[in-house]
């Protein structure tokens, strides 16, 4: 029995299939992107890595084989010193009240003002929302005489409360610029289906708006949280006391009075940045849970 078979012929002048994943040919200019990835990857990772050898080195083990070798034998000795010489749990619980307060307050305001902007059409949109952008560009130097003495007036100078309050207003200028942006482009059909459901405004804030704008106040919240945790001149300025000062604060006033070497130093900037890497892959799974609840939704 005999069998057909079907040539298929193709035209000389058709298109042959895109290879795909690594079988492209690379350009140079891809290359040349690459190179750089590869260069910013490492004068960032540079940094870490200092930090990270020579904070589990001796001072002798660090004057004999410099900064960049690894260390001989693993030394906790800078760690201890910093720990014990700060009071680090203190510090660290300064600065998770402070940060983690500011980003919850600054995260909660910035959504209120944005609400109102961007789905209110209040009048004067534009103008207020340039105001709140100007308010990101005043540099912090210009804001520590005034605050200075309106903090001495109302007895919040050397209170936590008052780092607190500062904090929150800038990053909520920040916050609210942003998501007026993105409040403004929202679905009007969502919004007017709710309304027709007679739902009120603060129904469809926090039923309709919050649910699909939680990935953005996601990122909002972790970016206020490492913002404000690594702020130095407005702590130092209206924390002097040693009981209210937060970790970046300590380690540059311990660096200056009791000059302390170069692996103590190491060691201190180890432990300072430990809570935010931990804060930041706590909530980059929340995050990415999120992003894909409201893809689905």
């Amino acid at each position: 029995m005999m069998t057909a078979t079907s040539v298929i012929v193709m035209p000389a002048n058709a298109r042959r299939p895109r290879p795909r994943g690594g079988m492209t040919k690379k350009r140079p200019v891809d290359w040349l992107l690459l190179v750089a990835v590869i260069a910013g990857g490492i004068v960032v990772l540079v940094p870490f890595y200092l930090i990270l050898v020579n904070a589990f080195k001796s001072p002798i083990d660090y004057a004999t084989s410099g900064p960049f070798a690894f260390p001989q034998e693993i030394d906790l000795t800078g760690i201890q010193n910093f720990w014990e010489r700060v009071n680090f749990p203190e510090k660290v619980w300064n600065s998770i009240l402070i940060s983690g307060t500011v980003a919850v307050l600054a995260v909660l305001i910035s959504l209120l003002n944005a609400f109102a902007i961007g789905i209110g059409r209040v009048r004067g949109r534009s103008w207020i929302v340039l105001l709140f952008l100007m308010a990101n560009l005043l540099p912090q130097e210009a804001l520590l005489y005034p605050l200075y003495y309106m903090f001495k007036s109302v007895h919040l100078y050397d209170n936590v409360w008052s780092v607190i309050i500062v904090f929150t207003v800038i990053q909520a200028a920040f916050g609210t610029y942003l998501l007026a942006s993105v409040l403004g482009t929202f679905p009007k059909e969502v919004l007017e289906a709710a309304s027709i459901d007679g739902a009120t405004r603060w129904q469809i804030l926090w039923r309709v708006v919050f649910p699909i704008t939680r990935p953005t106040l996601s990122v909002l919240l972790i970016f206020f949280f490492i913002w404000t945790w690594n702020e130095f001149l407005i702590p130092l300025t209206f924390l002097p006391s040693n009981a209210n000062q937060t970790v970046p604060v300590a380690i540059s006033v311990l660096t200056g009075d009791r000059l302390m070497d170069v692996t103590t130093t190491a060691g201190a900037a180890l432990l300072s940045i430990i809570p935010t890497i931990v804060f930041f892959l706590i909530f980059q799974r929340t995050l990415t849970r999120g992003i894909t609840a409201g893809a689905v939704k």
